[in-house]
């Protein structure tokens, strides 16, 4: 249970400090993805650096209405991939994607999940798994936009 608690503390943490909300510019896609299931509602945006799937994630910024898992979840994925290529920050998503569809089977990857695996409890609940997948979804189709609009 202890470890329980340090991932609703992580959580939580990312939902009272969320880490890159507010839309920047420039970008080079965005996208708008809403939850008809519970109303949660995030704009993401992106600027890649780069083409193709080398192309490094240079920004992420978001803004978001909804629950703490959604929100928290945008924060954490914003600091997680930054950096990375998309072939990289595709990967990871793949992995954040494997355990929301575990119903918490699955044991997750701390070194490429990293505060992600914060969201394993979450994977037990389906109605909340749209929630914490939410912005994960707008990343990849601001991303494809991005990557329609370099090419």
């Amino acid at each position: 249970m202890q470890l329980e608690a340090m991932y609703q503390e992580v959580i939580l943490d990312h939902y009272r400090n969320p880490r890159n909300k507010g839309l920047r510019e420039p970008y080079g896609g965005e996208a708008h993805h809403v939850n008809p299931t519970c109303g949660d509602e995030v704009t993401l945006r992106v600027r890649l650096d780069g083409e193709g799937q080398d192309a490094r994630v240079a920004d992420v910024s978001y803004d978001a209405m909804g629950c703490s898992i959604s929100q928290a979840s945008a924060s954490v994925m914003s600091e997680l991939i930054i950096g990375s290529s998309v072939k990289e920050a595709m990967a990871v998503g793949d992995e954040f994607l494997a355990l929301m569809q575990s119903r918490g089977q699955s044991e997750p990857d701390e070194d490429v999940l990293e505060d992600a695996v914060a969201f394993a409890g979450v994977s037990r609940y389906p109605a909340r798994i749209k929630c914490a997948l939410l912005a994960w979804m707008a990343w990849k189709d601001a991303t494809a936009r991005a990557l329609g609009e370099a090419s």
